[in-house]
């Protein structure tokens, strides 16, 4: 085999998978389709829904049987239990040699991981949440910690990271709402795309998940139906993954649990195949979401066996059946072998399988480095880009009075139950909160600041108090007493509050982890009601996957502070903008509302979704979504929007507008560009995020930011189901928030009806100058 023309890495990758598939046997060939997923759990309080029967434990001979034709996938060496990285790297280098020598050809498997908040791997850097990555408007930084991931994943022999979510939030009261980049499909693909970029760069292959509506799921309940109509699915569903396939190069798609109209997203051939493939011209490999197949027989109930259900996701166009081998193995041999399932399909999977793996240098006879013997998956230099992302992220929702930054000799109360837990920065899908909850005797293996421990170390001259006031999501009120004693004896009260992560109804936020309505978890909300009665300033801070209604306290708090699960830095963050260190730039990657149950969607909305005379609930958030605050001022000066411009439907438009730092400290301004389209064809939202650019200024400094709109920008899908462009009225809006309008350019588009064909422009280009005087 070592002569044979698959092993010459001078010939073109197609060339040496074909000249491979002819050489394979049915065995060889569905071998490559699978992952297997060794050390997974079959019982136990810690297990996923149906992960027990969907799961089998096998003992070594049954390993070594199953590896005997090759095999397509290791599933979560490192996130499945703590194991030291370097150890776990020269296992997996081992497990890899057994993979290679078992089999005819000498092939290892793809290693696959979790990404989504860094790698989930034990000692490895929580970053922040992706919401918290929406909520800094800067898709550099976050391409760069996406490549510090990749190459923390490739050190320790990884290929392939689960990660990033482009799901765009249509209820927060979904659970995973943390894992997503925010409401809005622009920001989403912008920031996704620059994730995907990142990741790439490092040589991972990133997945796109989960294609696609899987956040639209009805009543906001995890796995359930979707209720997303043809346009809103066109127009603000699939816009981040065409983004993020184009503009960043991702090499795998991840098939959605859902279904929509009664048809399941890993069983969808108009999905994974005509769209994906034949119009994207996605050329990677689509791998299902954990027990996805599977759950086409015993959850949607459209294929009545294992192997129907292999043949309706090989149909559809799903390559690989992750986490482990259940209905791609004996059921689809067995299958073919009968004639119920054609050959073909098994062949077009492995193809793209085996090109993918090609790609990563795996059939080559060099495809196994030695694993380093020391990893640091928690560098110093992982540190500092975190801390970066952490502070930046932080939003200032409000500080009416001027009560932060805390005078740095004062009297803090802090209270709250998320004040002192290291927890409390970390989603479900870091290694503390997704494994090590299983493991109570397991260090974290990364230090994790508290805000209350990062409050004392930041203010060492204040005098810092604590009481825990009350649990998470117990209803009990007995340490109240405490806490507003406490709150009495200070100058002011630091409240934080928020959710706990988790999986599964485990937390108050995280996959399987949704909410009945948007008020604050247990007891929470009465306890800065008390804290509030004691006439003390409070100042509330929230460690959340979510946004919560905050109007019952609207006008009562000294100021608030939002953090999404801002990872092991978080804690240092949220205290250098108590402290005044960190003037706060973050920006609300989702709208906050007013009411708990009164605004379940998104800024997103028709005419008929906005407040009106026809209905007494009012959905207009307290809290816009791309509203913060900051310490310092700007003025939005000598915009280039004088005058009505005519523009042909497939023609340009610069609209400009100078931001000078009018402020005493350097800080970030986030510009913002809205479209608001009066009249069209179909409803359209009022308004919607087309470009945006952060800029930093220091005080005094001006700059001029341009944005390049094109008529592309302005599309939609129409009755017929084409993405058009139309003649008539448009305004561009130069804002601070989807609310808070600076600027407006009136643009008329001439000409005809245009349709829009895959080569669309995606992006508003931007440019910034500085401004000299």
């Amino acid at each position: 085999m070592t002569t044979a023309p698959w092993r010459d890495p001078a010939l073109p990758a197609a060339a040496r998978v074909d000249d491979l598939l002819s050489r394979m046997t049915l065995e060889e060939k569905t071998a490559q389709l699978y992952g297997v997923w060794v050390g997974a759990a079959t019982d136990g309080g810690g297990v996923a829904p149906h992960q027990h029967d969907m799961t089998v434990e096998s003992s070594d001979e049954e390993w070594a049987e199953l590896i005997t034709h090759g095999l397509g996938q290791l599933t979560r060496s490192f996130g499945t239990a703590p194991v030291d990285p370097a150890l776990g790297a020269q296992a997996l280098a081992r497990a890899q040699r057994r993979i290679a020598e078992a089999g005819r050809f000498g092939i290892p498997a793809i290693a696959h991981e979790e990404c989504l908040a860094g790698f989930t791997a034990w000692q490895a850097t929580a970053y922040p949440v992706p919401l918290a990555w929406g909520a800094t408007w800067d898709p550099p930084l976050v391409e760069e910690m996406a490549r510090r991931i990749g190459d923390d994943l490739r050190s320790a022999g990884v290929h392939q990271g689960l990660a990033p979510v482009l799901d765009v939030v249509r209820d927060p009261r979904w659970g995973r709402v943390e894992e997503t980049i925010g409401e809005d499909p622009y920001l989403v693909g912008t920031v996704g795309a620059a994730y995907v970029r990142g990741l790439e760069a490092a040589g991972v292959v990133a997945t796109l998940k989960h294609f696609a509506g899987y956040a639209s799921s009805a009543g906001a309940r995890n796995l359930a139906p979707v209720r997303a109509g043809v346009r809103e699915f066109a127009d603000v569903t699939l816009p981040p993954f065409e983004m993020a396939l184009r503009e960043g190069g991702a090499r795998s798609v991840m098939a959605a649990y859902t279904e929509t109209d009664g048809v399941p997203a890993s069983a969808d051939p108009g999905l994974l195949t005509h769209l994906l493939r034949e119009e994207w011209g996605f050329a990677g490999t689509v791998v299902a979401d954990y027990f996805g197949i599977g759950f086409l027989q015993t959850l949607h109930r459209v294929a009545g066996t294992p192997a129907g259900a292999a043949h309706a996701a090989l149909t559809a166009g799903i390559d690989v059946e992750l986490p482990t081998v259940k209905c791609y193995g004996r059921p689809l041999l067995e299958a073919v072998r009968s004639g119920d399932v054609p050959e073909e399909l098994v062949d077009r999977a492995a193809r793209r399988v085996l090109l993918q793996k090609c790609e990563l240098g795996l059939l080559d006879e060099d495809w196994a480095p030695e694993p380093a013997t020391a990893i640091n998956l928690d560098s110093t230099g992982n540190r500092i880009l975190a801390r970066r992302l952490a502070e930046e992220s932080v939003v200032l929702l409000d500080n009416p009075g001027g009560l932060l930054p805390l005078a740095p000799d004062t009297r803090i109360a802090v209270v709250g139950p998320r004040a002192a837990d290291a927890l409390a920065m970390l989603g479900c899908y870091s290694f503390p909160s997704h494994v090590l909850t299983h493991h109570p005797e397991v260090p974290a293996g990364i230090e994790i600041p508290t805000v209350l421990d990062a409050l004392r170390t930041e203010l060492p001259d204040a005098k810092v108090t604590f009481a825990q006031g009350c649990d998470v999501t117990d209803p009990d009120t007995g340490g109240f007493e405490e806490a507003i004693a406490r709150t009495a004896e200070a100058d002011v009260c630091v409240a934080v509050l928020g959710d706990r992560a988790g999986l599964f109804g485990r937390g108050t936020s995280g996959e399987g982890c949704d909410a009945t309505d948007l008020g604050l978890p247990g007891a929470q909300g009465e306890l800065l009601d008390a804290l509030v009665a004691t006439g003390v300033p409070v100042v509330l801070v929230l460690l959340t996957g979510r946004p919560y209604a905050l109007g019952r306290w609207h006008g009562r708090l000294g100021a608030v502070v939002q953090a999404f699960f801002p990872g092991e830095e978080g804690g240092p963050a949220v205290a250098g903008v108590l402290s005044g260190r960190v003037n706060p730039s973050g920006r609300l990657p989702v709208s906050v509302p007013r009411a708990p149950g009164g605004q379940p969607w998104t800024y997103l909305q028709p005419p008929l979704g906005l407040a009106g005379e026809v209905s007494n609930l009012d959905p207009t958030p307290l809290y816009a979504f791309g509203h913060g605050r900051s310490y310092t001022a700007f003025t939005w000066e000598d915009c280039s929007a004088t005058a009505p411009a005519e523009v042909g439907t497939d023609g340009s438009h610069d609209v400009s507008v100078t931001v000078r730092n009018t402020g005493e400290r350097e800080g970030a301004e986030v510009v913002q560009l809205y479209l608001h389209d009066p009249v069209a064809s179909v409803t359209r939202p009022d308004v919607r995020l087309i470009g945006y650019r952060r800029v930093e200024l220091a005080p005094g400094e001006a700059a001029r930011v341009t944005f390049r709109f094109h008529a592309d920008l302005s599309a939609f899908t129409d009755r017929s189901g084409r993405r058009v462009v139309e003649p008539g009225a448009l305004e561009l809006r130069l804002a601070a928030s989807s609310a808070d309008v600076r600027h407006t350019a009136h643009l008329t588009l001439t000409g005809p009806v245009r349709a829009l064909g895959t080569q669309r422009r995606l992006r508003c280009e931007t440019e910034v100058s500085p401004v000299l005087g």
